[in-house]
């Protein structure tokens, strides 16, 4: 009952176009109010402010910050040279350098849209000079530039370890080889698409030199996750601190080794970052209100219970879990998606004895699929936008590519050692 009205009047009001932040706090103060409930509405506003003052947040800005720099700067350009000189001699080798770009880049910036936008500049029209559609080409950018949400350091992951109280640097080790099964999946599905219709029939030999000259000129950003992932592995920094080095290593690749920016862009690129923060925070804060209404009507609870009386099964329940959640990636961005489901399917994940680590991969590759599922998605709008395609063409081309990633995600709810075994082993 509670949650069927909180549920009804959150999407009532996002539907209808009211900002994201006022759907949540209405949702909030809304069901108090039809319910009759004596919550102090003080309680919200001190619960919104101490949801976003914890300190581990000052890497949400920082990590943007980052991101914005290496999109910037033109680290994309240097990793899909990279990435053509390994795989451009293979038939339908464009496709592969796509998603081999957009999984490198992903590793630097750790944003979806981000890498949607600066990969997809790159390569859409280049895939148009060979022959491949615009509308093929911008499905493909669509679906590989969510590596963003599924390869370390993923802001949604880092966000999720922080609300779930589980180690970032497993949360990171266990996104790895999901990670690479997405990628693996999207590439083989899209060279088979390209061989079936001819497209960049023409392969050119490897120039082993060329090769060597772009793999050079690309060390430093590759050793960019290195350096920030081995940080947080080895214990010599946390999360947060890793942001910062991200920033630092970040700001000095772009403007003193490739020289792509000036220190005149730097105050403009901080304050779009800090503004893309603070909406992110206010959303934070939103959420905290309306995850504390579902905890103290003990929602959580009543829905492990309302689910266990369906069925005890850890498989029906983690069905359940896939549906709900892609049904809401496709109308959320991640982050707030994420924010809502968190609270309410964490303490059901315990009860069915799920680990939460393995729960934290689960929710964010449903949300990763949900950015390119049409009509709404993130990732979809951005490489329609660049490759000048429809809604309707790029939703027909990105349909094999949307049930490659479904049979894969499918596999990693269900085969949990995918996202373990990494943790474990290096534990």
């Amino acid at each position: 009952m509670v949650l069927s009205l909180i549920l009804v009047l959150f999407f009532a009001t996002a539907l209808i176009g009211v900002p994201l932040v006022y759907a949540l706090l209405l949702a909030t103060t809304g069901t108090i109010a039809l319910l009759g409930r004596s919550y102090p509405f003080e309680a919200i506003t001190l619960t919104f402010m101490g949801g976003i003052e914890g300190l581990h947040y000052v890497a949400i800005p920082l990590f943007i910050l980052a991101g914005e720099l290496v999109a910037r700067g033109g680290v994309g350009q240097r990793l899909v040279g990279v990435a053509q000189g390994f795989f451009a001699w293979m038939p339908g080798g464009l496709t592969i350098v796509t998603v081999m770009s957009c999984m490198m880049f992903g590793a630097v910036s750790g944003s979806a849209i981000a890498c949607a936008a600066a990969i997809g500049t790159i390569m859409i029209p280049g895939m148009a000079k060979h022959g491949y559609p615009r509308p093929f080409s911008s499905a493909l950018i669509a679906t590989s530039g969510t590596m963003g949400v599924l390869v370390p350091p993923s802001i949604p992951l880092l966000i999720y370890g922080f609300i779930a109280n589980v180690s970032v640097a497993n949360l990171f080790i266990a996104s790895i080889i999901p990670g690479v099964l997405f990628a693996l999946s999207t590439c083989i599905i899209a060279v088979i698409i390209a061989w079936h219709n001819k497209w960049d029939a023409n392969v050119q030999r490897v120039d082993l030199r060329a090769l060597s000259v772009e793999l050079f000129k690309s060390i430093p950003a590759l050793l960019m996750p290195i350096v920030i992932l081995g940080g947080i592995y080895s214990g010599v920094f946390t999360p947060t601190e890793s942001a910062a080095v991200a920033v630092v290593y970040g700001m000095l690749i772009c403007t003193f080794v490739y020289r792509d920016l000036v220190w005149a862009d730097v105050p403009q690129m901080i304050l779009r970052s800090f503004i893309t923060s603070s909406v992110i925070m206010i959303v934070i804060g939103a959420t905290e209100c309306l995850a504390w209404l579902l905890t103290i009507e003990r929602i959580p609870f009543h829905l492990a219970n309302y689910i266990s009386e369906i069925s005890d099964s850890k498989i029906v329940f983690l069905l359940l879990l896939n549906v709900v959640l892609i049904l809401l990636g496709i109308f959320l961005e991640p982050l707030p998606a994420l924010l809502i489901a968190g609270p309410l399917f964490i303490p059901a994940a315990q009860f069915f004895g799920i680990d939460l680590v393995h729960l934290g991969i689960v929710i964010c590759a449903n949300l990763a699929i949900g950015l390119y599922t049409p009509p709404v998605g993130g990732t979809l709008f951005v490489a329609a936008k660049i490759g000048q395609v429809g809604m309707l063409s790029i939703s027909r081309a990105i349909w094999p590519m949307f049930l490659a990633n479904l049979v894969v995600l499918l596999i990693v709810t269900f085969v949990e050692p995918l996202s373990l075994w990494l943790v474990h082993l290096l534990q």
